[in-house]
């Protein structure tokens, strides 16, 4: 399966601390900025299925808005609970002002 860099955001739209949410190639991708570092992973809690639009990250770590769920946006992994799965995590490039998240094609 091909893999390529798909327009996400720019880097005006994710403060450090903030989380921005987009449509990359048809998945609902949450990008997390960490003191400058973007990171990108799926807009699924694996909890309940909620997304991540009210989130917050602190650090590396994000908590869910609707239970509190808390995921390490670097790798994906389930912190606490009542999230025991990962999340999907995804290659992320800037080019420019454009970040760029990989997806599979």
């Amino acid at each position: 399966m091909a893999r390529n860099y798909v327009a996400a955001a720019t880097t005006g739209d994710v403060a450090p601390g903030e989380v921005f949410l987009a449509d990359v190639g048809g998945m609902r991708i949450a990008v997390c900025n960490v003191d400058g570092t973007l990171y990108a992973i799926e807009d699924v809690c694996t909890h309940d299925g909620s997304s991540f639009d009210m989130a917050f990250v602190d650090g590396r770590k994000l908590t869910c808005p609707r239970h509190g769920a808390v995921f390490d946006v670097t790798t994906g992994e389930a912190l606490e609970a009542p999230a025991f799965s990962p999340v999907r995590t995804y290659p992320v490039r800037v080019r420019g002002d454009i970040i760029e998240v990989e997806v599979d094609e």
